[in-house]
């Protein structure tokens, strides 16, 4: 049976949950992550926070403003200080800029949107905490203004716990925005198309849905990637006026703490990746890689349903061979949902699926929308495919998705063209035929240009020790991923938690133990770590 959660557990899985490219239809789960189950990148309403000003009526650089932090960057980095907002005891919003273009500052600037959770105890404060939750796509305010629920006391009393919308996402402006519908662009695509008709409207959805990115985001669209938003850490660090600065990142946050150990790693004071990925491959293997993970934690699930008669889906003992029926009956007839949404088709609930298996504590939600789906009602499942993208209660749509693959496209070198992305259709359903048994390729960067700025070569060289984390049964990250990013880095330490999840913070004493002494005491872990 799925263990229950610690709630603090409950929390940071919710904000790290990542997830493919909904585009995919060949390749379901593609590299990389872009989403979250759980609240949309804001403060709690309770705090009556509000996103930064855009008008620059108010000045960074007011001498007068006392929560203003330390003093502008001295290379060509941040703007002026961190305008610093108290919202309570404990929480700070500011606003910082940073150019949008660091080698020509006069191309515009992002207003960076930060949250600071400060340390509850000044006598031990030790210094500042960046803190990063993935994606690309996601804010990461989220992880500041809940921190309470996501780290412990030893990390709540000695570090300022600072986390920001990187460029293009969340409350930061400008950010990046493509369409308004995902349900029109996403929710019914045929991933198993019958003829030539069917199979060009994915390829024409995809060129649509990227030339309207390209257009849109024109002005910043090669100043997005990861090397810029490394190099927007440094300028945080500037302005909070710290020479080493402390960093815990999960997921994709993983690798923008590696760029930027990369890029500054004398400013390093130590650094936690959780839940890293290979950052030796480039789109193509590190989706087939993702693609296995999820396929693997899919038998996991379907064992575990299989074993356990209360388990929703059971089947009489036979949940995969359900499953692979469902599948194949959503794929001829897709099933309702609710009013003015669109019905559940295989891609749909694929998607719904990869949602779920982030996290063995949403194993029960997923087998009660299969069951749900198998006597012809979608609800469940098309609940947990709005989940993958942070469908708001209101029906809008975040822009985590378009951030995540234009920042994704934008790191990358690779191009395929249409043919190319269709011949890698076979080797997906080889890796996981249940997870991507599409017949098509995804198209994902096809219509994208070339990147002017490709994410640099992840070493880590002269940055010390930085402490990488895995669990034996991530499907986005799988821990064969995470070896590699600790083995790439020049001293890396693995710290292995035994688990079915995403990331391994707050899965047990042990993996926070060492991950608390690291980043308190700056006690240096083995090679590997096996909890």
């Amino acid at each position: 049976m799925p263990r229950p959660p610690s709630r603090r557990g409950a929390v940071l899985g919710a904000i790290v949950l990542v997830v493919a490219a909904a585009c995919s239809s060949g390749a379901d789960v593609q590299t990389e992550e872009a989403s979250q189950i759980g609240p949309p990148p804001t403060l709690d309403a309770s705090t009556d926070a509000t996103p930064p000003p855009t008008d620059g009526a108010d000045d960074p650089e007011d001498p007068d403003d006392e929560a203003s932090s330390a003093p502008p960057t001295d290379d060509g980095g941040a703007t002026g200080a961190i305008d610093w907002q108290p919202i309570d005891d404990l929480l700070d919003t500011g606003t910082l800029d940073v150019p949008v273009d660091y080698d020509d500052p006069s191309a515009g600037s992002f207003r960076l949107f930060l949250v600071r959770h400060r340390a509850a105890d000044e006598d031990v404060r030790i210094g500042t905490l960046l803190v990063n939750p993935g994606g690309p796509g996601f804010g990461g305010t989220s992880l500041a203004a809940q921190a309470e629920l996501i780290y412990d006391e030893e990390l709540l009393d000695r570090f300022d716990i600072v986390g920001w919308d990187p460029r293009g996402t969340g409350y930061t402006t400008p950010a990046i925005d493509c369409i308004d519908d995902y349900d029109e662009y996403f929710a019914g695509i045929d991933i198993t198309p019958d003829d030539e008709d069917e199979r060009q409207e994915i390829v024409d959805l995809a060129e649509d849905f990227e030339e309207r990115c390209v257009t849109k985001n024109a002005e910043i669209l090669q100043h997005i990637g990861t090397n810029d938003s490394a190099r927007d850490i440094d300028s945080i660090r500037q302005a909070l006026g710290e020479d080493e600065i402390s960093y815990f990142g999960f997921s994709y946050g993983s690798e923008l703490g590696a760029t930027w150990a990369t890029l500054f790693p004398d400013t390093v004071r130590a650094a936690v990746l959780d839940g890293a990925a290979d950052p030796t491959v480039g789109l193509t293997e590190g989706g087939l890689q993702q693609s296995k993970g999820f396929e693997d934690a899919l038998t996991a699930y379907l064992a575990d349903c299989s074993a356990d008669e209360e388990c929703a889906f059971h089947n009489d003992g036979d949940a995969e061979g359900a499953f692979d029926e469902l599948m194949l009956a959503l794929d001829e007839e897709p099933v309702p949902s609710e009013p003015g949404r669109p019905d559940v088709t295989r891609g749909v609930a694929l998607q719904a699926v990869s949602a779920a298996l982030y996290e063995d504590s949403t194993w029960n939600q997923l087998s009660e929308g299969l069951a749900a789906a198998q006597d012809g009602d979608g609800e469940g499942l098309l609940g947990l495919w709005d989940s993958y993208f942070n469908r708001q209660p209101d029906g809008t749509w975040p822009n985590l998705l378009e951030a995540f693959q234009t920042i994704r496209c934008m790191d990358e070198t690779e191009r395929l063209t249409v043919e190319e992305d269709d011949a890698l259709a076979p080797e997906y359903q080889r890796v996981a035929p249940r997870m991507s048994p599409g017949t098509t390729g995804s198209y994902f960067c096809t219509f994208y240009p070339p990147t002017e700025d490709p994410r640099v070569e992840i070493t880590g060289a002269g940055a010390g020790p930085i402490v990488v984390v895995g669990t034996t049964g991530d499907p986005a990250t799988p821990l064969a991923s995470t070896r590699v990013m600790a083995d790439t880095l020049e001293d890396g330490r693995l710290v292995v938690v035994t688990a079915d999840q995403h990331t391994g913070y707050s899965v047990n004493d042990c993996g926070d133990e060492v991950i608390h002494r690291y980043l308190v005491d700056l006690e240096i872990p083995p090679a590997t770590t096996d909890c």
